[in-house]
């Protein structure tokens, strides 16, 4: 029993060394860890391994996934509280935020709005949250035209995964020209698997027969891929993959 403890510990050691390895922690934590397998462990378990762990992606979208469950209405709630006492333009498009997040778009418009036609009207975070609230209320020529301010104002946001994604979403929804190099563009910037997706959706609406294809082709990369995710991107990725399988299936 002693020796199986033994090699328990040397083990649990291992383990812990080949992540200081791939964090590229300092490498006296491999000489702790051999040194003294057990209290080492131990120490680095709760030194750099926990705190590692807590910052991941994934242990964020489950913390965050709890909170909702536990208390939906908290980050609402904290947003109102402060932006009554202090009713900033910061405030007011954190309450958006927040009010968008959960499935108030009506009225976090009416914050976006307010907060737009004061002086930080060219702001690139308001006016993305202002696009976003625009299109969950449905208004998609709105939506084109302020991410094209957006763009106007900050270039390389017509880059970024999530308004290069909503810009082309919006052309599509209005059927404005430009919708497939929108798409295209988002591709190039896809931080996951929601422009693949979406832009098969769009291509599978089309008449042409390449287009349906290369809906086709869209969908099944996206559930070969899926096939080599850590845990947290298939979570995250989830209902990209659910509807490409439901639409292969088809």
């Amino acid at each position: 029993m002693r020796i199986f403890g033994i090699s328990l510990y040397v083990i649990i050691a291992l383990l812990f060394a080949v992540h200081a390895v791939r964090t590229q922690q300092n490498m006296y934590w491999l000489l702790i860890l051999f040194l003294f397998p057990g209290l080492g462990s131990l120490v680095y378990f709760f030194v750099i391994y926990l705190p590692t762990l807590r910052q991941s992606r994934g242990a964020r979208a489950t913390t965050k996934a709890f909170s909702q469950l536990v208390d939906p209405n908290r980050a609402v709630r904290e947003a109102r509280i402060d932006f009554d006492r202090a009713p900033t333009v910061a405030h007011r498009m954190r309450l958006g935020a927040a009010l968008l997040d959960a499935g108030n778009p009506a009225e976090a418009l009416q914050h976006y709005q307010a907060a737009a036609s004061g002086p930080f009207s060219s702001d690139p975070a308001l006016l993305q949250g202002l696009a976003r609230a625009l299109f969950a209320n449905g208004d998609a020529s709105a939506t084109q035209d302020t991410l094209e301010k957006l763009f106007a104002v900050q270039p390389l946001a017509r880059q970024q995964p999530e308004p290069a994604l909503l810009y082309a979403r919006a052309l599509a929804a209005s059927g404005a020209p430009g919708t497939r190099a929108a798409f295209e563009t988002a591709l190039t910037c896809a931080s996951d698997a929601a422009p693949r997706c979406q832009y098969a959706d769009w291509l599978a609406t089309q008449g042409d027969e390449a287009d349906r294809q290369r809906a086709r082709d869209l969908y099944a990369d996206i559930v070969h891929d899926a096939k080599h995710w850590p845990r947290h991107a298939r979570e995250h990725n989830s209902e990209w993959l659910q509807r490409a399988q439901a639409a292969l299936s088809r």
